[in-house]
């Protein structure tokens, strides 16, 4: 086994050296290759390579053909490698099969030995409200929810990591004749909604072939929403559904809506009735998300008097209103096939929807307060229609919230900030790394059919413990590759421990780390933790690593979130990914997963 010797300058004159052992394979990748290798020959075949993906990993949908391509995969490695004559001697031995170094570092190949499944695998033919869908909350934005700038290309990386539903606000331009999108009564900078729609169709279909919604939230006169609507219809053409019916009893399917845009908004009508143009959901939403300063509140008022023309007076805007109310656009109505609302008065009423299927908005903060007391309503609600929850309104630096508090309660649209970093978009981007990422996770049986008393899914009752979960840390690499030799600690290697923690409902939630491994690019941790698990299906396991600081905060060395539900069990080799959640190059992780 070879070392890395790495030299640190200390006080100018002094270098500090640190040799450090390559990785070698743990004890039960050696336990594992013995079982199911030639042990005369100290190989693996393919065909016992095939027996090891079946048995241990698996992995039962391998067939020999994939167990000859990975063999054969390997072994052209080593010829490229095999660059003298006695290297080739060396390895004769192993011509037709796989020694135990080559099968750990196999192992360590995430192409091949991936912790999720990268397919759509899930039932694709139920409607849309059987659905988890990666949900976005304005759009538009690149920083802060009061004076960054709007633009498209936040939009563009939304669907370039297989969001599938966009939010933009529409708002008058300054001379009243076209649209602008921006985050109303704040002083964000616009972008034209023409340049949006243009970029949603370049991009819409660029990570997942399931269908887009675009949610607008809109501010405009009948002249300007048939303007939107004749947009929409040029810009995407047979790329926009249409929906078959005024007011749907079902919604449609993500398959069947393939390649397809949808529009969801607040029927015109609705919106004239709902308080002159000043009280739709999300004109009370970007109210709430404010929480403005008084020494701002002047400046944004004189904005949305430009944007909006909210300096008529009370009677002028009846006026408006009135013939606004003879003249709504009945294009633009003819666009929505989901059709959305705002609960005014109690949400209670709103949960006990008669007739058509409907999206209802909610912030976090209502959807909290209504769970306590309607909890089962809204899962009710949330079976045939669709809840979209939203960020509070204090969130001004674009911060998120943990998106269990929807998914517990079958809300479909969790609205997230994409530009707001951290753990909450880490849980949100873990839980749309299932089925494939293709933005559409097909919610818990539990959440979608009714018991024999008509009973629902109560996320507060103690459950039993349904599944337990094993973890096992062994090692990771990569960091010397992915990090400048200082960038941990400016006199040593870096120390790294990891943090393996479950989050979901309230009872599954568990944090464990490993020992800090000192001085070592390269750390072998090599424990196992094990996690009780009461609803398994809505549990993400989030992997952490960080180096320990004594002095300072410890700093940051890579992270992922994983749908438990979709685990795969067996040795994983685990990427992991910065704090944007941007794939990092080399960093990864062996662990194993077993389920009892």
């Amino acid at each position: 086994m070879g070392t890395v010797t790495y030299s640190y300058k200390m006080f100018k004159y002094f270098n500090r050296k640190f040799a450090v052992s390559e990785q070698a394979p743990p004890p039960d990748v050696k336990e594992a290759f013995s079982a199911f290798s030639d042990a005369a020959a100290a190989s693996m075949s393919a065909d016992q390579l095939l027996r090891f993906l079946h048995d241990h990993q698996r992995e039962t949908d391998c067939s020999a053909e994939d167990s000859n391509r990975i063999l054969d995969s390997i072994i052209q490695s080593r010829k490229q490698n095999d660059t003298n004559a006695e290297c080739d001697h060396h390895t004769d031995n192993n011509n037709n099969g796989l020694s135990l170094d080559e099968f750990f570092r196999f192992l360590f190949l995430v192409d091949f030995n991936d912790p999720l499944k990268s397919q759509v695998h899930h039932d694709m033919n139920a409607p849309l409200s059987h659905y988890f869908i990666y949900t976005g909350h304005n759009s538009y934005l690149t920083g802060n929810q009061l004076s960054s700038d709007c633009s498209d290309v936040p939009i563009i990386k939304a669907l370039q990591r297989g969001v599938r539903v966009i939010e933009l606000d529409l708002w008058p331009n300054s001379t009243k004749d076209d649209i602008d999108v921006v985050h109303g009564r704040t002083l964000t900078a616009p972008v034209s909604l023409i340049q949006c729609l243009k970029s949603i169709k370049e991009y819409a279909f660029v990570k997942s072939d399931y269908p887009v919604i675009i949610t607008l939230e809109d501010h405009l006169t009948p002249f300007l929403q048939a303007k939107v609507a004749e947009m929409i219809a040029q810009v995407f053409g047979d790329m926009l559904y249409f929906p078959q019916a005024d007011s749907l009893t079902e919604f449609p399917t993500p398959e069947s809506l393939k390649g397809r845009i949808l529009i969801s908004t607040k029927p015109p009508k609705e919106y004239l009735e709902s308080k002159q143009f000043k009280d739709s959901d999300s004109e009370r939403e970007s109210t709430e998300e404010g929480s403005l300063s008084p020494c701002v509140i002047p400046e944004l008022e004189a904005v949305d008097e430009k944007l909006n023309g909210s300096d008529l007076d009370e009677e002028g805007l009846n006026a408006r209103d009135k013939k606004s109310d003879q003249q709504s656009a009945p294009e633009y109505k003819r666009l929505i096939t989901i059709h959305a609302g705002k609960p005014k008065g109690h949400v209670k009423h709103h949960l006990n929807n008669v007739g058509g299927v409907k999206r209802l908005s909610l912030s976090e903060q209502e959807l909290e307060k209504a769970s306590a007391t309607y909890g089962s309503d809204i899962v009710r609600f949330t079976q045939k229609n669709i809840i979209r929850v939203y960020p509070k309104g204090t969130r001004v630096t674009s911060s998120n919230y943990r998106p269990h508090i929807g998914w517990m309660y079958g809300a479909q649209m969790v609205a997230f900030n994409m530009q707001g970093h951290g753990k909450s978009l880490w849980y949100m981007q873990g839980m749309f790394r299932a089925n494939g990422g293709c933005g559409y996770v097909k919610k818990p049986a539990f959440l979608i059919e009714k018991g024999p008393h008509n009973e629902v899914f109560d996320p507060k009752r103690a459950l039993p413990v349904k599944k337990t979960l094993k973890v096992k840390v062994y090692m990771g690499n990569g960091w010397s590759s992915d990090f400048s030799k200082t960038h941990f600690d400016s006199f040593s290697p870096p120390d790294f421990y990891t943090k393996v923690c479950i989050v979901g409902v309230p009872a599954d939630k568990a944090n464990k780390k490993t020992k800090v491994i000192q001085d070592n690019w390269f750390p072998v941790w090599d424990e196992e933790f094990e996690f009780p698990l009461t609803v398994p299906e809505l549990a993400l396991l989030r992997i952490e690593v960080r180096e320990y600081d004594k002095h300072e905060k410890d700093d940051f060395g890579g992270q992922t979130c994983l749908p438990i539900s979709e685990l795969r069990s067996g040795f994983r080799a685990v990427p992991l990914f910065d704090q944007k959640g941007e794939q990092l190059k080399s960093v990864k992780l062996l662990m194993r997963f077993q389920f009892k």
